[in-house]
């Protein structure tokens, strides 16, 4: 847990919005390095993060997001009034004037005023002089804390989904697995899957790859914090290729036998769109998994911003659940068949049992 701990640290701290996530790509090129992992960045910002060792073999991908709802400040007034355009979805009732923000590059402290005339612009102020020509603003709530097992903060969303793709690839290399694992690390996936588009649309990863989006997303039931990590069959959109599900459930099956710590849940998590839709739609195989998130886009209570939370053990089964299907990929035909099978010697048993005439039953009373 500690290496997970970690790097959501690391990365937590940082402001990041959709469109201004430099401060997180910086973090994650240095922590590539510090580990000695390859990262590349297309052209249009994406990270993508290589783990490959032994034979070639078909990659498994693990897609999450580098931003979380923010404003994109770009139009300066005068006394220090700028107007934010808010980029993600946050109902209004929350926008209440007065809320603080800090204003980047500069931390710079401000606060959100009202409503502008455009749809989703506010009015913001600085508190003290802030000399950018634009930048970005997030909420002024804590960005990072662990406490009594929780993760806390900010942007949790996807920044979690950013850590456990980092330490699955950590691990994988630790252990010196013979697998192909990519982290497809995006941009811009709160206003629309901006940079898993561009990656799909430029064919950037193998076609053949399994591409596992990796998420937070607002707990509802059946699925509780603390009971593990979720395969996410669909979203609110789509519902994910079957294959590629049972590929999942059938090695967290096989995890939950060897290590009793483990804990899987299985879910529809309808509460929003993730990028396996998106990615589905340009023809490769998804899948997903995701945590239980409390306060989804730091919506709280009684319309007030609030930090995120995920159970760090959640956290940590997700993990464990994609470092083992990573080194499972070799067997991906071999797991995948094996509903199949079940099914064809019940078929065999029906087809004896179903030709037996009725006399040689019991009475049907």
């Amino acid at each position: 847990m500690q290496t997970i701990i970690s790097i959501a640290q690391r990365l937590m701290s940082l402001p990041t919005a959709p469109f201004h996530e430099e401060a997180i790509q910086q973090e994650i090129i240095k922590f590539c390095a510090e580990h000695e992992l390859d990262v590349k960045s297309d052209k249009f910002g994406n990270l993508m993060v290589v783990y490959k060792s032994g034979p070639s073999r078909r990659p498994i991908v693990l897609a999450a997001h580098m931003d979380h709802p923010g404003f994109d400040v770009r139009q300066h007034g005068s006394d220090g009034m700028f107007i934010g355009q808010f980029l993600g979805s946050v109902p209004r009732e929350y926008f209440t004037p007065g809320l603080e923000l800090r204003l980047h590059p500069g931390n710079t402290r401000a606060i959100l005023i009202g409503p502008s005339k455009m749809e989703k612009e506010y009015v913001i102020r600085s508190i003290v002089p802030w000399t950018q020509s634009s930048g970005f603003a997030v909420w002024d709530i804590p960005a990072f804390q662990f406490k009594d097992n929780m993760i806390i903060g900010r942007a949790c969303d996807d920044l979690i989904g950013v850590t456990a793709a980092l330490a699955t690839l950590i691990e994988l290399k630790r252990s010196r697995a013979r697998t192909y694992a990519i982290a497809a690390l995006s941009r811009a996936e709160e206003v629309g899957f901006h940079g898993a588009l561009a990656l799909a649309a430029e064919n950037t990863l193998p076609k053949d790859s399994l591409i596992v989006s990796l998420e937070t997303s607002a707990q509802m039931p059946p699925v509780r914090f603390g009971h593990g990590v979720i395969i996410r069959v669909g979203d609110r959109s789509s519902i994910f290729d079957s294959d590629a599900s049972r590929f999942l459930w059938e090695t967290a099956q096989i995890l939950s036998a060897e290590t009793p710590s483990f804990k899987c849940q299985r879910a529809l998590m309808s509460g929003g769109t993730c990028e396996a839709t998106a990615y589905q739609a340009f023809g490769y195989q998804t899948a997903g998994v995701c945590v239980a998130l409390g306060n989804y886009h730091n919506c709280g209570g009684n319309f007030n911003i609030a930090p995120e939370h995920v159970s760090a053990d959640d956290v940590v089964c997700m993990v464990g659940l994609l470092t083992e299907a990573a080194r499972k990929m070799g067997d991906y035909s071999k797991i995948t068949s094996q509903l199949p099978h079940r099914l064809n010697k019940l078929l065999k048993e029906a087809r004896t049992q179903l030709a037996r005439p009725y006399t040689a039953r019991n009475p049907i009373l």
